[in-house]
């Protein structure tokens, strides 16, 4: 147990130096070494991003550029970040107002189709109740009239049972 055990500790510490070596190729070079810690690094900003960022109401950009004399690698993404918004306002402002337009549209349609549904159920029950009333109370006036010419409904003249005795077909 314990050969087929270090066996495969064998063979899972080669498969990984291999990897091993691709990545320290990436990091090492013969004449200068990379190290990735930003003490060398020097970032300039813009005057357009610096203003944005501290006229920033919501303060996504937290925490200093470097702390410990090394770079804060949050903190240099959240400025991409914002450079990259500036940037896409830059470029597409009117997208943006044309978006907000087609918002205030939406909006105002959306209260429109509510104020025409409301309006529409109104009517629909002013309407269709009287209707109703109107159409039994005339039924009901039309039995009266036939039960006063003949005696009876016409309705009760069709469900009776009284087949016509004086026809005969030949």
């Amino acid at each position: 147990k314990v050969r087929s055990m270090w066996a495969l500790i064998v063979e899972l510490l080669t498969s990984l130096e291999k990897e091993k070596e691709i990545v320290n190729s990436a990091l090492e070079d013969c004449v200068h070494p990379c190290i990735l810690d930003g003490t060398k690094v020097v970032l300039r900003l813009p005057k357009l991003l610096t203003d944005r960022v501290e006229s920033n109401i919501y303060g996504f950009c937290t925490g200093n550029i470097y702390e410990d004399e090394k770079l804060n690698f949050l903190t240099v993404i959240q400025l991409l970040n914002e450079a990259l918004l500036t940037l896409r306002d830059e470029r597409c402002p009117c997208e943006l107002k044309r978006l907000h337009g087609i918002v205030d549209m939406v909006a105002s349609y959306k209260n429109l189709l509510q104020d025409l549904k409301t309006m529409s159920l109104r009517r629909e029950q002013c309407h269709c109740e009287p209707k109703r009333q109107s159409v039994s109370r005339r039924q009901e006036v039309w039995e009266s009239k036939w039960k006063t010419t003949l005696g009876r409904c016409p309705f009760n003249l069709i469900f009776e049972n009284n087949p016509v005795s004086s026809v005969h077909f030949i």
